[in-house]
C-alpha cells in the first residue's frame, strides 16, 4: 500500500461510480484491522505514527467512497473536472427555475404533510440525479457533465437538508 494510491487503488476497487458496498465495507474492516494504532502500541514511535497516518488515510478514502456525492465529486477530480462549486455555480434555467419553486414551498408550507410532500419529491429527485452520475461516470464517463451534475445534486442536497430541518421544527 501506498499513501499516495488513490481511494479505488487502497480498496482494491475500479474507478467507477457503482461500488459494490459490502465489498467496500469489508475492505474497510481488513485494512482498519490492519493498520489499527492499537496494534501498533508497543511499537516506536515512527510506527505509531506511520499507522495513525494510515488509519487517517483509510477512513478519509473510506468515507469519500461510500457517499455517492462524494464518490462522483472525487472521480471527477481525478479526470481533471474539479468540482469547484465555490467559483462554479452556473446551472441550466430550468434547474434553478425548480430551485426557487421549491424554496417558495418551503416559506409557504404551514403543516407537517405539506414538508413530508416536499421531502418525498425531493428524494424522488435524488434517487433520478444519483442514477444520472452513474450513467455520466460509468456508461458515458462525461467528467464534465458529472461535474456539473454533482455541484446541482449538491443544490438539492442542501435543500433536503433544510426540509429536513423544517420538518424537526414544526414536529416539536
Amino acid at each position: 500500500m501506498n499513501l499516495q494510491s488513490t481511494d479505488f487503488e487502497l480498496f482494491g476497487l475500479s474507478p467507477r461510480f457503482e461500488v459494490d458496498r459490502t465489498a467496500l465495507d469489508e475492505r474497510w474492516k481488513l485494512l482498519q484491522r490492519e493498520v489499527h494504532p492499537d496494534r501498533h502500541a508497543t511499537s516506536d514511535a515512527q510506527s505509531q505514527r506511520q499507522a495513525m497516518q494510515w488509519s487517517v488515510r483509510i477512513n478519509e478514502a473510506y468515507q469519500r467512497l461510500k457517499d455517492p456525492l462524494q464518490r462522483a465529486a472525487y472521480l471527477c477530480e481525478l479526470h481533471g473536472a474539479p468540482i469547484e462549486a465555490e467559483n462554479n455555480t452556473a446551472m441550466p434555467h430550468e434547474f434553478l427555475m425548480q430551485q426557487m419553486q421549491w424554496r417558495e414551498d418551503l416559506e409557504e408550507a404551514s403543516d407537517l404533510a405539506d414538508l413530508e410532500r416536499m421531502a418525498d419529491e425531493v428524494a424522488a429527485t435524488r434517487r433520478s440525479m444519483q442514477m444520472e452520475l452513474q450513467s455520466l461516470a460509468d456508461d458515458r464517463q462525461d467528467w464534465p457533465a458529472l461535474a456539473g451534475q454533482v455541484r446541482a445534486l449538491m443544490f438539492v442536497e442542501r435543500f433536503a437538508s433544510d426540509v429536513e430541518n423544517r420538518i424537526e421544527v414544526l414536529g416539536q
